[in-house]
């Protein structure tokens, strides 16, 4: 796997001030950031927070790398390569027992995006990977198109990537001669989709795949049903989504916390990205925040 360094392309960590406002951060307070990436939002959480802690997770061990060497400075954290699902076994292992806020930004990092060999993106001419984690484990994404029918692979775009021409290009995957990577699968897709939709289908067949690869909703729900757990009274909440699914799974789960006067929460509506903020960074125009607070 190639290692991009960090300062080889820009670093926009989306939502920033949202993020931090929303968390409330206490100098002494205890966070985690269940999505590490390249760090950008936990360098910003530990400049507030003085005498506290921070707990980081992610799944890749490059971003864990260079996400680690960028909080040089600090000394008050750790970071785990490990899904925050992993949220329990660390807690105890550092005998936390409860945390002030938490922190989940769903969406690939730059460093994820721009490397050229690992498939996430449409844009390069590579081998269909997608995994998060490190080379020996789980299925490739084209080793997920390989062992899947044409019904499969039509399930798959159409539950994570809401494509509506799912089947269609299912077919021609399935029925192509040519070894699947990134450059035969967007020349699929290319014609199998008018001109001006083809964009989009790109991105929510790739990220389609993507989810399946990473098992990512799972990875959610399992944390959705266990994060109350680790938060004090009067906690914070924030996780940032990008796929209506995810959005989806985060609204109902909230607002059954609240219905059980769990939880209040303090977004009536997903916050969105600022225009300016989509402009600077174009990956943030599906990001939709949404923030609870323990009640206590």
């Amino acid at each position: 796997m190639t290692s991009i360094s960090s300062k080889s392309y820009s670093h926009y960590p989306v939502m920033l001030t949202e993020s931090i406002n929303n968390l409330n951060i206490k100098q002494n307070g205890y966070y985690i950031d269940g999505t590490v990436g390249l760090g950008g939002h936990s360098i910003k959480i530990l400049e507030h927070v003085k005498k506290g802690f921070l707990l980081g997770f992610d799944r890749d061990s490059n971003s864990i790398k260079i996400a680690q060497k960028r909080l040089h400075e600090f000394s008050n954290f750790e970071l785990i390569h490990s899904s925050y699902t992993q949220l329990e076994d660390s807690c105890n292992k550092l005998n936390i027992k409860q945390v002030d806020g938490m922190l989940l930004d769903l969406g690939l990092s730059s460093y994820q995006l721009e490397d050229n060999q690992r498939g996430f993106s449409h844009r390069y001419d590579s081998s269909l990977d997608m995994r998060f984690d490190d080379k020996d484990s789980g299925l490739t994404a084209a080793e997920i198109i390989e062992n899947s029918s044409i019904r499969d692979l039509t399930n798959i775009f159409n539950e994570f990537g809401e494509e509506r021409n799912s089947f269609r290009i299912a077919r021609a995957i399935k029925e192509s001669n040519e070894e699947i990577n990134a450059d035969t699968l967007v020349n699929i897709i290319s014609r199998k989709t008018a001109y001006k939709y083809r964009i989009k289908t790109y991105s929510r067949i790739f990220q389609a795949l993507r989810i399946k690869t990473n098992n990512e909703l799972d990875h959610l729900e399992l944390f959705l049903n266990d994060f109350m757990k680790f938060l004090k009274p009067k906690g914070r909440i924030v996780i940032i989504s990008y796929h209506s699914m995810e959005d989806r799974m985060v609204k109902h789960k909230f607002k059954d916390l609240k219905l059980n006067k769990e939880l209040n929460v303090l977004t009536k509506k997903p916050l969105i990205p600022t225009e300016q903020e989509i402009l600077d960074n174009k990956r943030s125009r599906s990001a939709k925040m949404r923030v609870g607070e323990k009640i206590g």
